[in-house]
């Protein structure tokens, strides 16, 4: 009998444990854009809180994909989803921070931001039509540069991406033949080239492939130190990727009065915005457990009070603190609770 109880007490102690160590972790997963913020904030976050966020870096489709199935506590999206199909869905999303995306490139004897490219030069590069780089639209804009005549190797996303959203968002903006044939969407029908899983894998397409050139969040590029272009912005001017290029284009919207924070940041005028310019939304169902939203939203209202300067680190630009109340008005008004 002594035996017996000895057992129920382990067994009552393993379920407290099993109980403590559920509610110590977190689940998430989507964007590979947000992936190094996300990462940054996890490490801090565990190490003041005691609380782990697996986060895995799968893409936006897939992150999407997951919150609607219920098998992760947020989901994360560089594609906003519209008010009606968040509706439709139980869903909310709220914005996380302001980043940028750019081409990089592997070309010999070129180094980064020594190539200046345009958006309808993309364009016509994605849709096959420029196949070589010594090409005189190309030379046009690189008079004095030494373009190899090399082939072009179109690098794209292979997986369901809010990067691809982005990129393909802003070309449909600058391109009426890519809007046309194209479109924007988190997975499209590629006219061309070879895909990579994740900003990771057309990263690493391009550090492999002479000619290649592809599409990556800014702090892929800073932290693999990949060669990436400048660009010619809506306003006529050769910019190079920055933090302060990514807040010029949010300045031009207000996320405050947008419904759902639905807002696009692509192809914004301003003598320094950066045409590639975008943001990340966190996803959470609404008849979720209280418990799990809390969770989440505790872990970004940490990253939104603790985080910024990390954010800052790799070019994440920080939302603007009248947007963080507009974040936490939101949770209370759509969830029901507040933290």
């Amino acid at each position: 009998m002594k035996s017996l109880r000895v057992t129920a007490i382990l067994l009552a102690l393993s379920l407290v444990g099993f109980v403590a160590s559920a509610q110590s972790t977190l689940t998430g997963a989507g964007s590979t854009w947000v992936y190094p913020l996300v990462a940054k904030w996890a490490a801090a976050y565990q190490q003041n809180n005691g609380v782990e966020v697996n986060y895995q870096s799968i893409g936006s489709g897939g992150g999407i994909a997951q919150i609607k199935a219920g098998t992760v506590a947020f989901g994360a999206s560089d594609m906003p989803l519209k008010p009606e199909d968040l509706s439709s869905a139980g869903l909310i999303q709220f914005p996380t921070a302001v980043a940028g995306e750019d081409l990089v490139y592997n070309l010999p004897g070129i180094q980064a931001e020594q190539l200046v490219l345009s958006g309808p030069l993309v364009a016509d590069i994605y849709l096959g039509k420029i196949k070589k780089w010594n090409d005189p639209a190309i030379a046009k804009l690189n008079s004095g540069l030494n373009l190899p005549d090399m082939d072009i190797t179109v690098v794209h996303r292979s997986d369901g991406s809010g990067t691809t959203f982005t990129f393909c968002d802003y070309l449909s903006k600058v391109s009426p033949e890519w809007k046309d044939k194209v479109g924007a969407n988190t997975s499209v029908a590629w006219p061309t080239g070879v895909g990579g899983k994740g900003n990771e894998g057309v990263a690493s397409y391009v550090q492999r492939i002479p000619g290649s050139i592809g599409y990556v969040e800014y702090a892929y590029i800073l932290e693999s130190h990949l060669f990436d272009a400048r660009m010619v912005n809506r306003d006529g001017k050769i910019v190079s990727p920055s933090l302060k290029g990514f807040q010029d284009a949010a300045a031009h919207v207000d996320f405050t009065k947008a419904q759902d924070f639905y807002v696009i940041l692509t192809d914004h005028t301003g003598p320094d915005t950066w045409p590639i310019s975008g943001c990340t939304w966190q996803i959470l169902r609404k008849n979720a457990p209280k418990e799990t939203n809390m969770a989440v939203m505790k872990f970004f209202d940490w990253g939104f009070e603790h985080g910024q300067d990390m954010a800052r680190s790799i070019s994440f630009g920080p939302l603007p603190s009248s947007t963080v109340e507009a974040i936490k008005s939101y949770w209370k008004k759509e969830l029901g609770y507040s933290l």
